[in-house]
């Protein structure tokens, strides 16, 4: 009979996923932050910081906003790549979230190497 499956580490494993793919979107475009979000389908979403000169998002908001244009009603999970946000940013991110999430939903922060950072709950 094959192990059961452990939630705790599959999630882990599963929030790690997160945290590769928005570090590989960072280094693919340069841009300051990558993201990416899982909704509760298990589908993910991947942005990076947009820098116009009509148009300013953080890499989290991007993805969000990719999230809530493919259809996703909710997020299990968020990571973010890149130098911290400023605290204005930071707390906007966690609304754009919240708003989409609910509480309770954990958004992972990594250093651009991918060394794990702090982590916040909406």
């Amino acid at each position: 009979m094959p192990p059961m499956p452990d939630p705790i580490t599959d999630r882990d494993a599963e929030d790690a996923k997160l945290v590769t793919l928005a570090r590989s979107a960072r280094a693919r475009t340069g841009a300051a932050q990558g993201a990416a979000v899982r909704d509760d389908t298990g589908r993910t979403y991947v942005a990076t910081t947009v820098a116009l000169p009509s148009l300013a998002l953080t890499a989290l908001q991007a993805a969000v906003a990719a999230a809530v244009s493919s259809g996703a009603g909710s997020l299990e999970a968020a990571a973010v790549v890149g130098p911290p946000s400023t605290p204005e940013e930071a707390r906007a991110d966690l609304t754009v979230v919240r708003d989409l999430a609910g509480p309770g939903v954990l958004v992972h922060h990594a250093a651009p190497d991918g060394s794990p950072g702090a982590t916040d709950r909406t």
